[in-house]
């Protein structure tokens, strides 16, 4: 499996695919299926997730994080409801000037085109062109739901085309280690190496199961 070259002040989980980490984590650290790219093929979005909070109709929290975020992090967003924009072009724009590394959102974005042009990452469940309210106040960086996913600030969020996975921060250094390792493994095994440990893999379950050609 080859995986991408990071650049010199990228985080460390830029390196690690998302099928890897689901493999050590399990379906629990995975968001569903409706989190996912809005434009590609995009760059492995990772970082400590900033997290908010924004009730049905209203995205002001999304709107203050976006000058409070720590350059590197993750957004994450859980939102009330799928009717209304949480954030528009240059919302995500400014997190970008101020080095948010990407949007992780339970929710919609508008200005698709110009978040694509810019080439800023945004995980969401789709577009809308009709913005939220801005009235509601809530706290930021306290833990929040995405995609099915208990998120806590500073857990680390890897996105790519595969999914989205949620490091839990204090597993981080055993979890890398051990992604890390099994790439390692697999950049060293064939094809005809790995079909072969596979075949024998499968057809013991299936006799196990009582299985017979």
């Amino acid at each position: 499996m080859t995986t991408p070259a990071a650049e010199p002040d990228a985080h460390p989980f830029t390196r690690l695919p998302t099928t890897t980490l689901a493999d050590l984590l399990g379906r629990a650290r995975v968001m569903d299926t409706g989190i996912r790219p809005l434009w590609g093929p995009g760059p492995r979005l990772a970082g400590p997730a900033f997290t908010v909070r924004c009730p049905p109709g209203d995205n002001l929290m999304l709107h203050a994080a976006i000058h409070r975020a720590p350059a590197g992090s993750v957004v994450v967003v859980e939102s009330g409801d799928l009717e209304y924009a949480l954030a528009g072009g240059n919302v995500c724009a400014v997190a970008q000037r101020r080095g948010v590394a990407g949007f992780v959102l339970d929710g919609l974005i508008r200005d698709l085109a110009e978040t694509r042009e810019a080439g800023f990452p945004v995980y969401a469940r789709g577009v809308v062109p009709i913005p939220g309210a801005k009235a509601e106040v809530r706290p930021l960086n306290e833990p929040v739901h995405c995609g099915g996913v208990r998120v806590e600030p500073g857990d680390v969020v890897v996105a790519d085309e595969e999914g989205v996975v949620v490091v839990p921060s204090a597993d981080t250094e055993a979890v890398r280690t051990a992604a890390e390792a099994r790439l390692r493994e697999e950049a060293t095994q064939t094809l005809d190496a790995w079909e072969t440990s596979h075949r024998t893999r499968i057809d013991a379950l299936l006799a196990k199961g009582g299985f017979h050609d």
